[in-house]
């Protein structure tokens, strides 16, 4: 018995963890079919008259669906590209060294630590020269690269032996067919686990849709969702209505990738 105590209380403690975890949404969850319900207290957990009414009028105040499409693209797009510059630049750190390579790579790096809320001004004036305010291709841009991406990935790519490298390259094959045929095949959990980063914060991106794109039909999830949000009352049910339809995509994609997820930081030494 002595010995199923620390596991005992260790299942307790991740179960007290997990409800603190999951109880945000469920609030949310709760709040959205609760009509009428705010912020001042606690919602009951089982509604005494739930309804839809909330998810009702959220469609009529908003053009829901193209508005979910406007996220979906972004979010989609902003991935691939970030999968694409990522790899290669991971690959070139990784597997060809150069002079000075240590001290770009650690330039890169610094600059996750320069908040977005700095570059906003430099990056509009940059777009607005470029004649891309109130474009799609103005929100993209300046998500195309991840130093992060460069450093998961770069971290996944050095585990794999260069004994790999060296026989492909005796067999003919140039730096194309083995970062395609060799090396990305053996990083797919960090791939997968840069996918759901990638796609989370484009997703939930707010500042800068919110700065960039003027017309209401383009607007992002985040930033019409906000809009919902009177300067007097706010109406919470629909609000939490909106915040539980945008959760959906990204639980989906965690539910179908979190495997990966799991390999990936652990097999790059994340956190």
């Amino acid at each position: 018995m002595r010995k199923q105590r620390p596991s005992i209380t260790l299942n307790i403690l991740v179960l007290v963890g997990a409800l603190m975890m999951v109880f945000p949404f469920l609030w949310a969850f709760v709040t959205s079919i609760s009509p009428g319900a705010g912020l001042s207290a606690t919602p009951q957990l089982i509604p005494e008259n739930p309804s839809l009414s909330a998810y009702a009028e959220l469609l009529q105040r908003l053009p829901f669906a193209q508005i979910v499409l406007n996220s979906l693209i972004l979010a989609i797009l902003t991935t691939v590209f970030q999968l694409v510059t990522s790899s290669l630049a991971a690959y070139v750190f990784s597997r060809m060294p150069f002079k000075g390579r240590n001290a770009v790579f650690a330039v890169y790096l610094a600059t996750m630590m320069i908040p977005m809320q700095v570059l906003v001004v430099p990056l509009f004036v940059e777009m607005k020269s470029l004649g891309l305010i109130d474009t799609y291709l103005g929100v993209l841009l300046p998500g195309i690269a991840s130093a992060f991406g460069v450093f998961l990935l770069r971290q996944a790519m050095n585990s794999v032996p260069l004994d790999l490298d060296q026989a492909a390259t005796l067999d003919g094959a140039g730096h194309f067919r083995i970062f395609g045929l060799i090396v990305l095949p053996l990083v797919r959990p960090a791939l997968a686990t840069l996918t759901v980063f990638a796609f989370l914060n484009s997703w939930n991106s707010f500042l800068w849709p919110l700065i960039i794109l003027r017309t209401p039909a383009m607007k992002t999830l985040p930033v019409a969702l906000a809009g919902l949000q009177g300067q007097y009352t706010t109406q919470w049910d629909i609000v939490m209505a909106g915040s539980v339809v945008s959760v959906l995509p990204m639980l989906a994609l965690y539910i179908f990738t979190q495997k990966y997820i799991i390999q990936g930081v652990a097999g790059t030494g994340l956190k």
